[in-house]
């Protein structure tokens, strides 16, 4: 059962996402202040981090850097991340949080359904991917397949 991490000071926003994933093919964890969202990524390692742009003193930007770095230093695992805008104009500046994927809020829970699962799915292959290319190949080689 995928496990999603949801980052939001507004109620409203934890509200409508929880309604949207409810059901046996979620798990929920929530948290109210983007400071606290590194520690449970370490601590509860979600499938998949959905964060509000505007969330108290640290947005959905700074978590989506703050993580990203986190990773490229080897102390937290890859993991997805959405983030919900207040605009359509914020394309701009979100798409330079290395967040997955965003959606405009208020977002229609078909479509946040459909997003958490395509990112889900990605992060599948993804790490299918990355296990096949760490896995020594199989086939033995000889001295004059290993010249190119």
């Amino acid at each position: 059962m995928p496990t999603v991490l949801v980052a939001s000071d507004a109620d409203w926003v934890r509200d409508h996402v929880r309604a949207a994933l409810v059901g046996p093919g979620f798990e929920l964890i929530e948290v109210e202040r983007g400071q606290v969202v590194r520690g449970a990524v370490d601590e509860r390692e979600p499938d998949l981090v959905i964060v509000d742009l505007q969330i108290g003193n640290m947005g959905g930007m700074a978590v989506a850097l703050d993580l990203r770095l986190e990773e490229s230093g080897g102390r937290l695992p890859h993991v997805p991340i959405l983030i919900l805008l207040d605009r359509e104009a914020d394309r701009f500046l979100a798409r330079r949080s290395a967040a997955d994927a965003m959606l405009v809020k208020p977002i229609d829970a078909g479509t946040l359904r459909r997003t958490v699962k395509t990112l889900l799915a990605a992060e599948e292959a993804r790490q299918t991917a990355e296990a096949a290319a760490d896995s020594p190949d199989e086939t033995p080689s000889g001295p004059e397949e290993a010249v190119g």
